[in-house]
């Protein structure tokens, strides 16, 4: 496995029963793509397995043409995203009414597959960034031609670029829409021209946006201070909040200096969290709900008092950031919408919010579980890692990743 993910970085151009072969013995959802249909009239060449072997052709032809600059880990993570991008497909397809036409369409597949990678492909013998490229890809295939369709704003260009590298993404697509039978398929790949055109201009192509402008605005700053407008500015300009870098001093001045820091863990049991804290946080308050569950009914695992649980750990989060207090919100905190509640809670009292994932291989959590002190039912974890959904790096105003023994693998 290890030699033939390498050759992936150098010359190697593996066929998809190859791939499908050597991968599918982690990534078990790859031997369903033979019997997942697609809509006849998108896809005239069959099945995902079929489709996606078409992709690979073409992406070797980039590779070996306008895109053979791409070499090394980003030629594996690419080569990888193509393998990949529609494994979320057979658990998302079914029949749809498209404007009163009975149509086969996955909808959401992408998230899906991205939320199966994230902890299968902790297993395999690769660098992090190179998983990091590939959740991008797979997760955000979607979003080039819908970009261009919706007329998007720069925001969405900015934002796009810190979810995935726009150069690989484009050659992705590239791939993808040669490698399928369809009657539009020129204007298809006019869009993706359209979308690197707008990725250059707001200077996003092959890169993750950074507010280089306002450098020279707060190089007198404290670092505190610093840090806090660095992110403000980031969430603003994604949000379209500002047409300026510079704008984002005057809306944020007032706290760049006194704020609360507000740190969300995410994580299935057994990723390390409270290992991580007790030596990067010690001195935070700390937000447990699972101590929450042991106060209120003596038992940490039970679920009876949920609604009650919550509100009195809202309570005490609300106080901790009026206060400008540094506090830590420890849960599972599995689903976006979960996260969501929390993190907005904090952007709500001007605080910097900071989401630390977890991220280990199943067979590292399942371990780390078991050596817990407070081990939850295998089964349970089980429905954890079936719920899970990777949190992507707009959801707060840092990011960091931590993989196994609180090695920091990737910070944004």
């Amino acid at each position: 496995m290890e030699a033939w993910l390498k050759s992936l970085a150098v010359d190697a151009e593996p066929s998809m029963d190859e791939c499908v072969a050597i991968l599918g013995k982690e990534l078990e959802w790859l031997h369903e793509l033979k019997h997942t249909s697609q809509d006849p009239e998108w896809h005239g060449e069959g099945d995902v397995h079929v489709h996606t072997g078409m992709v690979l052709d073409a992406l070797y032809l980039l590779l070996r043409s306008e895109a053979q600059h791409i070499r090394g880990l980003q030629r594996q993570a690419l080569i990888l995203g193509a393998v990949l991008h529609d494994i979320g497909k057979p658990r998302r397809t079914q029949q749809v009414e498209i404007r009163g036409v009975p149509r086969i369409a996955s909808p959401k597949h992408e998230e899906v597959g991205r939320n199966y990678l994230a902890i299968k492909l902790m297993s395999l013998p690769l660098a992090y960034e190179v998983i990091w490229t590939v959740l991008g890809l797979v997760g955000e295939h979607h979003m080039p031609k819908l970009l261009v369709v919706k007329n998007a704003s720069k925001g969405g260009y900015l934002t796009l670029s810190r979810r995935v590298d726009t150069e690989l993404l484009y050659w992705l697509e590239v791939a993808d829409m040669r490698g399928r039978i369809c009657p539009d398929l020129s204007k298809q790949l006019g869009l993706l021209e359209e979308f690197k055109l707008f990725a250059d201009e707001y200077d996003v192509w092959g890169k993750a946006y950074q507010p280089r402008t306002l450098d020279s605005h707060i190089k007198t700053e404290t670092p505190q201070a610093q840090r806090y407008l660095r992110a403000m500015t980031i969430a603003d300009m994604q949000n379209d909040q500002v047409v300026q870098e510079e704008e984002c001093l005057a809306r944020h001045f007032r706290h760049k200096e006194n704020y609360a820091h507000l740190v969300v863990l995410c994580g299935p049991s057994g990723a390390g969290k409270s290992t991580y804290v007790s030596q990067h946080f010690k001195h935070y308050q700390l937000i447990s709900l699972d101590e929450i569950r042991e106060e209120i009914s003596g038992n940490r695992s039970s679920q009876k008092s949920s609604g009650q649980v919550m509100q009195l750990a809202k309570r005490r989060l609300k106080v901790a950031l009026s206060q400008k207090a540094d506090v830590v919100w420890d849960a599972t905190n599995l689903r976006q919408d979960f996260r969501k509640i929390i993190v907005d809670f904090g952007k709500d009292y001007h605080a910097l919010v900071t989401l630390v994932v977890f991220s280990c291989s199943e067979t590292a959590l399942r371990s780390g579980n078991a050596n817990r002190r407070y081990s939850i039912p295998d089964t349970v974890l089980t429905q954890q890692l079936s719920k899970y959904q990777f949190p992507v790096v707009d959801e707060a105003h840092e990011y960091l990743v931590i993989g196994e023994k609180g090695v920091e693998l990737f910070a944004c």
